[in-house]
């Protein structure tokens, strides 16, 4: 049974990565576009352009979520992601109260440690990183060498 869970392990962190920069990036856009369902805007509607730190942790979403979905630097974006929503817990819920349950930070919280996760672990299957990883290997892969007779 382990083997078999460990094979699909790629297959699994690649579902993962999927789901997490999804959601990631449904935040963003409704924060700066007013879609799916809610917009984080103190009037209701969108965030205005280069209000700090809201617009730009909103920006910090959409691209990022975006990457880590199509998992093209991974990585990088994921580091990024984590660093912006540990941010956000500690500057903007962790002062209201200690506990994510009384301070409405547990999304941020889950997040940060989410795309943590895979800052160590990259894409897993299905992302762009590993295909291209692949191209590139081929493209440096020395010619086969003429056999003298």
């Amino acid at each position: 049974m382990t083997g078999r869970l460990n094979s699909a392990q790629p297959y699994a962190l690649g579902l993962y990565r999927i789901v997490v920069g999804l959601l990631f990036l449904c935040h963003g856009a409704a924060s700066l576009f007013g879609v799916l369902g809610g917009a984080s805007g103190t009037d209701g509607g969108t965030l205005e352009a280069g209000t700090w730190p809201g617009w730009y942790a909103a920006v910090i979403q959409l691209v990022c979520g975006s990457l880590v979905l199509l998992g093209l630097g991974t990585r990088a974006a994921a580091f990024l992601a984590a660093g912006s929503m540990a941010y956000a817990y500690f500057k903007v819920h962790q002062p209201m109260a200690l506990w994510p349950m009384e301070n409405g930070g547990e999304a941020a919280a889950m997040f940060s440690w989410a795309f943590l996760l895979l800052v160590f672990t990259g894409s897993g299957a299905f992302g762009l990183d590993r295909l291209l990883a692949k191209r590139s290997a081929q493209e440096h892969k020395p010619a086969a060498e003429p056999v003298a007779v």
